[in-house]
């Protein structure tokens, strides 16, 4: 390999074209032509010595040279990335940027997170992205984000994660609902009912899902919905019960009330990742040091499990 060859333009439209899976995306977010884009691959393959990209019908995947290359690039343009924010950090103060990407049920978390962080740190560019579970894991597997947020995260290879929140899941129906008059209930009651459902694959399933199973229990009536906050209005207009995160219902819900299923609620942990093979930008990291340092603060103590020291160990 000729590295004189090598040059950061080069770099950059490889990690963009690999990014957006495609060539026209890439040119169009370059601002280039498809056909400079397709030459500077070419030039980029030439001076590794080796095919970086193969052409599929679904469309471009790495080869093993080329994934070695990937993660190299965003390694090395991340670094210079850092060594700018750096130099505006000396020039005019505290700067930088980071992204997070969260399933959708924190949303109801991460604000009460970012927004003091924001307030202290004006100057910090932090982008968000939200989706579900499946979208959040594919943004993990192209290392399009810098810190992820799960409540059930999987084993994923690369992974570093920590506790920072509980996450209770809660049996709740319409307050007028028959079963709001009983003192204790048991699951069997609860599957009688019409269950409101998230999509297959969301945390929330799957954890009740698991939960069930344990107790050799199995849903009956069920109804799929889009979103949380669908599922909320549909158990205040009584379409049916559901499971829930306790953090999706507000402080005051007088539609709502939680049931006191026996052995609920059903225990969760929100979590924060990081790819062990992948940088952590500076800004990244103070976020998670000052989200360590002052979540007493900002989070109900019966919430509170504030693990994120081991995740600032290993990402340092």
């Amino acid at each position: 390999m000729n590295i004189r060859h090598l040059t950061f333009r080069l770099l950059q439209v490889y990690v963009t074209v690999v990014r957006c899976g495609s060539i026209s995306e890439a040119a169009r977010q370059l601002h280039l032509t498809q056909p400079t884009v397709s030459q500077q691959l070419k030039r980029l393959s030439e001076a590794v010595g080796m095919p970086l990209l193969e052409h599929h019908l679904q469309g471009l995947t790495m080869t093993a040279t080329g994934q070695a290359l990937y993660h190299v690039s965003r390694d090395v343009l991340g670094r210079f990335d850092d060594f700018a924010d750096q130099l505006s950090e000396f020039q005019q103060g505290s700067k930088g940027r980071f992204s997070i990407a969260l399933v959708n049920t924190a949303q109801y978390v991460l604000p009460r997170l970012l927004g003091p962080f924001s307030q202290a740190f004006p100057d910090v560019d932090v982008t968000v992205h939200i989706g579900n579970r499946r979208q959040v894991l594919a943004r993990f597997e192209r290392q399009e984000d810098d810190l992820y947020v799960f409540s059930h995260p999987p084993a994923l290879a690369h992974a570093v994660a920590a506790r920072f929140m509980r996450n209770p899941l809660v049996a709740i129906a319409a307050t007028d609902h028959p079963l709001t008059q009983h003192a204790t209930l048991s699951m069997e009651q609860l599957l009688n009912e019409r269950l409101l459902l998230r999509e297959p694959g969301s945390a929330t399933r799957m954890l009740l899902e698991s939960w069930l199973q344990e107790h050799g229990l199995t849903m009956k009536k069920t109804l799929q919905m889009a979103s949380n906050e669908a599922i909320r209005v549909g158990v205040a207009a009584r379409m049916g019960v559901a499971v829930l995160s306790e953090h999706v219902l507000p402080k005051e819900h007088p539609e709502i009330s939680i049931l006191p299923i026996e052995g609920f609620p059903i225990e969760s942990h929100w979590q924060m990742i990081a790819r062990n093979d992948q940088r952590l930008p500076q800004s990244a990291q103070r976020f998670l040091h000052y989200v360590h340092e002052h979540l007493v603060h900002w989070i109900e103590p019966r919430f509170l499990c504030n693990e994120l020291d081991t995740l600032l160990s290993k990402s340092a």
